[in-house]
């Protein structure tokens, strides 16, 4: 497994290039992320781990998937991606684990993601990272509530669920226990 620390350092660096390659200032990327400007300071000092609404809102900003993202800094590129390489990520804030389970590549246009939110968290993203980008999501264990655009899926171990995102969408585990899913992104 990719060690937490290593990532949590480049994925600061990452989001200071990202933000300086488009010679915008601290202010400027609050301004269109909606994340505040002391927040965006200490992310990219490494002072702090982003939640996933956090990383949400910036990879929006920047026009990527968070998954991309969170891909530029963990290394993945091997046609083969062993259980033991997949990179998980857990948001400080909800609890929510997230594995890269194949993980965005050059070349490749789809991605996908094991999801695990606790009973009870949600995550919300106020906009889709790339307009009309497809999603994919087949919950494995527990119920969900997903919200996209403003309507509501329950879901329960086994359902699926697609759609293609350009607006606001909130995940929210039913429980009793987490909600198990994986995600595609095309």
């Amino acid at each position: 497994m990719v060690e937490v620390d290593a990532i949590e350092d480049r994925l600061a660096q990452r989001l200071a290039e990202l933000r300086k390659g488009r010679g915008w200032s601290l202010d400027e990327l609050a301004g269109v992320s909606g994340v505040s400007r002391p927040t965006l300071s200490r992310l990219e000092r490494g002072e702090v781990s982003p939640t996933a609404q956090v990383l949400g809102r910036l990879a929006a900003a920047f026009g990527i998937t968070m998954s991309r993202l969170l891909a530029e800094v963990e290394g993945q590129g091997a046609a083969l991606v062993r259980a033991a390489d997949q990179p998980v990520w857990t948001d400080p804030e909800t609890g929510f684990r997230r594995r890269g389970v194949s993980p965005p590549a050059p070349g490749l246009a789809a991605e996908m993601i094991e999801g695990e939110l606790p009973a009870g968290a949600q995550i919300r993203y106020p906009a889709s990272p790339r307009p009309g980008l497809e999603h994919h999501l087949y919950l494995l264990a527990g119920g969900l509530e997903l919200e996209v655009e403003g309507q509501a899926h329950r879901l329960a171990a086994g359902d699926a669920l697609r759609w293609r995102l350009y607006g606001p969408s909130r995940f929210l585990s039913l429980g009793p226990g987490p909600a198990r899913y994986v995600l595609a992104l095309v």
